[in-house]
């Protein structure tokens, strides 16, 4: 059973385009009363000015601020998984900080970085 699940940019933008997988994803969360999460650093990725509907994406999620613990726990996955970016550590430190199923539209990249955090599961959107 997940806590909830966190986002990363790809999902942000299979929401944006009203992909059907993402939205039967968030509406089983709304129905089990699961978190969604956004790292912050998902947002800044994902942003490329205002819109009406990126505003009520916002609003359908909860967006986690960046903290110390979290960028020393991104950090160490850098190191860890050479190669892996800086957003996609961050999702999936945040991610491992609850115990939440990352959704994500890269999937090779965020189950590269599951041999640093192996309690993490990854699926499409």
């Amino acid at each position: 059973m997940t806590h909830g699940f966190t986002l990363d940019t790809g999902a942000l933008v299979a929401l944006e385009r009203r992909r059907v997988r993402v939205l039967r994803f968030l509406r089983r969360a709304r129905h089990g009363a699961w978190p969604v999460v956004v790292p912050v650093a998902a947002i800044a990725e994902w942003w490329r000015g205002r819109s009406d509907l990126r505003e009520d994406i916002l609003r359908a999620v909860l967006v986690e601020p960046m903290s110390l613990a979290l960028a020393r726990s991104a950090g160490e996955a850098l190191a860890a998984v050479p190669g892996s970016t800086v957003v996609d550590a961050i999702v999936m430190a945040s991610a491992a900080r609850r115990g939440d199923v990352v959704l994500t539209g890269d999937v090779d990249d965020l189950q590269r970085l599951q041999t640093h955090f192996p309690g993490v599961r990854v699926l499409r959107v």
